[in-house]
């Protein structure tokens, strides 16, 4: 049952600090609404003309090549811990060799369409 207490009170900690955090932001933090602040705000750009925009495709194609590789990292780390296991090594190694060879296979794909090309 150790465990699991600790665990509790890192939670438990863990939320009492962002609620003060929290807390102190909003009695600190100055209160002068002006028809600046309500204005909206996007990226240093000031709202003028309609609000519809193309944006091109390109960089979400780019947005998913960084999840795709930031999950395989995610799960690489921990794998290599696993792989020194006797009992796991084989079978975590042909596991990973599949999700490592979906991964090459997408990139091909990807490659071969011309997308990682930058101009």
């Amino acid at each position: 049952m150790e465990p699991y207490v600790t665990v509790g009170a890192v939670v438990v900690s863990g939320v009492v600090l962002v609620l003060a955090a929290a807390l102190a932001r909003r009695s600190l933090a100055p209160r002068v609404p002006t028809a600046a602040k309500r204005a909206t705000y996007e990226s240093g750009v000031d709202p003028v003309g309609t609000d519809w925009a193309q944006t091109n495709v390109r960089y979400l194609v780019f947005a998913f090549l960084y999840v795709i590789f930031a999950v395989d990292a995610v799960y690489l780390f921990p794998w290599a811990t696993v792989i020194r296991d006797a009992h796991l090594a084989v079978a975590s190694l042909v596991e990973m060799g599949i999700f490592v060879l979906v991964l090459v296979v997408g990139l091909v794909h990807v490659a071969r369409r011309g997308l990682l090309r930058w101009l």
